[in-house]
């Protein structure tokens, strides 16, 4: 088992108005531990999962709310820590770090998007409507590979084109990422090239 990371968890609260216009909700996002950037035994995977046909279901803030608040929470909840993630309109990407008790990594998913699914569904008016197509996982046994895709995470709002420095783009980890690592930790992931990356990421 990894040591305890150096720096606790954190929350940050916001607000976001509920579909039907009601009164703002308060909302905490629960932050994860600092990144630890070392291989673990107990498993590292990246994820990369997609809506149906590609759709841009998650087009407004409050979409992107909905799923990244999901998958910190639900995360922590089932034991995965969470290294770096990005949720864009139709897909996301996420590295996770297991833990002795973490729920299988299948499983986790598969709750994920039923209740992801649900939320949106309600939240649009569209009771029944399939949300999810497809998932596509990987376990990092390379060092190299995994910091190598931590940065890809990092960075995936601006090799989409959404934002040209990756800690403008509200719905990753870079902002944390820099906020919550040392500067030579930031330093280090930054540096690694991204562009032979291999992740599914045509969407």
């Amino acid at each position: 088992m990894d040591p305890t990371p150096e720096k606790a968890t954190s929350t940050k609260s916001f607000s976001i108005k509920s579909a039907g216009g009601k009164q703002p909700e308060l909302l905490k996002k629960d932050w994860p531990h600092a990144p630890v950037h070392r291989l673990s035994e107990n498993g590292i995977y990246i994820i990369t999962a997609a809506t149906l046909h590609n759709e841009h279901l998650f087009h407004a803030p409050i979409h992107r709310d909905l799923i990244e608040r999901s998958l910190l929470s639900q995360s922590k909840a089932a034991g995965w820590d969470l290294e770096a993630w990005a949720v864009l309109s139709n897909h996301y990407h996420f590295v996770a770090r297991g833990n002795p008790g973490s729920t299988n990594m299948r499983e986790f998913l598969k709750g994920f998007h039923s209740l992801t699914a649900r939320d949106l569904n309600a939240m649009d008016g569209k009771e029944g409507r399939t949300v999810w197509h497809n998932f596509w996982d990987t376990r990092i046994t390379y060092q190299h590979a995994y910091m190598a895709r931590l940065n890809y995470v990092h960075q995936n709002a601006v090799k989409h084109g959404l934002v040209p420095v990756a800690n403008q783009y509200p719905w990753c980890s870079a902002a944390w990422f820099e906020r919550v690592a040392s500067a030579a930790q930031v330093k280090s992931i930054y540096a690694f090239k991204i562009d032979q990356v291999s992740v599914p990421d045509d969407f």
